[in-house]
């Protein structure tokens, strides 16, 4: 089945290259990265990689350039799609893993989860909201998970086609969830390892944002 990669990128100059190098050295060649409105060079760099790039003109969010970039994965064909972080957390390696129960037709949509193994060095209060919004999807949505905001998913054509996103910021990842359960479509989840450094704490969602999305989560669920 043909597979496609959609990275959304902001500001990721120093990492982009490593990434897509990567992908491609593990046999990944359909790969869209979506250069959300950025203020570096990530977009000239984007475009020497051999690689689909498309543009925001402006800061848009994370939410809106994945939409972007499935978007046009379903214009071309994809028949699955995965997501993938453009500042190094993520591992090729995972990527079959998380494709397989979609070849088997096992599932519309594979989440990774960083807490099916010990192989994630997740900070401590990170930790802690991400549980707390896994306990809030299966109150919710009754969408039962174990990692709420993890950015390596795969999904089917017909999960994409399925799944509306709205939200441009990060909450696209919950409202992803809920969409799951909303649609009724099969899912299940997979380990994938999440490799934080210094730079993808620097880049990456800050405790703080967690906080926000999981407060609005609280609001907009006993609100429904």
């Amino acid at each position: 089945m043909e597979t496609w990669l959609v990275i959304p990128a902001f500001n990721e100059e120093n990492k982009l290259k490593e990434v897509v190098s990567n992908l491609k050295r593990n046999g990944y060649a359909r790969i869209v990265v979506v250069d959300d409105g950025s203020q570096d060079n990530t977009y000239q760099l984007a475009q020497k990689e051999n690689v689909i790039v498309l543009n925001h003109l402006i800061n848009r969010g994370q939410g809106a350039a994945l939409k972007t970039g499935i978007d046009y994965a379903l214009e071309q064909g994809a028949e699955v799609i995965v997501t993938f972080d453009a500042d190094g957390q993520h591992q090729p390696e995972d990527i079959s893993i998380l494709i397989q129960p979609i070849l088997e037709n096992k599932a519309d949509i594979v989440l990774g989860s960083r807490f099916l193994t010990n192989n994630s060095n997740t900070p401590f209060i990170r930790r802690l909201f991400l549980k707390g919004g896994a306990l809030l999807f299966n109150l919710f949505y009754g969408v039962k998970v174990t990692d709420s905001h993890n950015g390596l998913r795969a999904l089917s054509r017909t999960a994409a086609e399925q799944i509306e996103i709205t939200s441009d910021g990060p909450e696209h990842a919950s409202e992803i969830i809920e969409e799951i359960g909303k649609k009724q479509l099969k899912y299940t989840e997979v380990p994938v390892t999440i490799k934080y450094t210094d730079y993808s704490l620097q880049h990456g969602q800050s405790s703080w944002a967690a906080f926000k999305i999981l407060f609005k989560m609280l609001i907009k669920g006993f609100l429904r």
